[in-house]
């Protein structure tokens, strides 16, 4: 478990940019934000070889206990031993996940109005955060 932020406010039109070192060995890291530990807007989880996948990003929702549907992409731009800049846009209705080279979006499946909670796991180590 890496830092935990909270209170963060994030509210649509702004981003969190997220920069670290992957572990050389890394198998995942997790970064999630939503309103708090239990209710999870986005999970966002690379991983290089963990529970089944191969370099794939998974990502999910979580409501207390139940997670939601999850949504894969199979652009994978990490590498172990590497550095990682990640930027999250909060939008009305998603979060837009910028990776380098690629985008995609992931729905707000929990109507969160604002985003107050960020925390990192797993093979990451975070080296800057910052958000406008």
């Amino acid at each position: 478990q890496g830092p935990v932020c909270t209170n963060l406010g994030l509210k649509p039109g702004q981003r969190l940019t997220v920069k670290g070192k992957i572990a050389p060995n890394a198998k995942s890291f997790v970064m999630n934000l939503g309103k708090d530990a239990t209710l999870l807007g986005l999970h966002f989880n690379p991983r290089f070889d963990a529970h089944g996948d191969v370099n794939t990003i998974v990502c999910n929702s979580k409501k207390v206990e139940e997670w939601g549907a999850e949504h894969r992409e199979t652009v994978f731009p990490f590498q172990k031993g590497g550095t990682a800049e990640i930027t999250f846009s909060v939008n009305q209705n998603d979060v837009t996940v910028h990776l380098p080279g690629h985008q995609f979006t992931f729905p707000n499946r929990l109507n969160l109005s604002v985003f107050d909670y960020f925390d990192t796991q797993g093979d990451f180590t975070l080296q800057s955060l910052s958000w406008e």
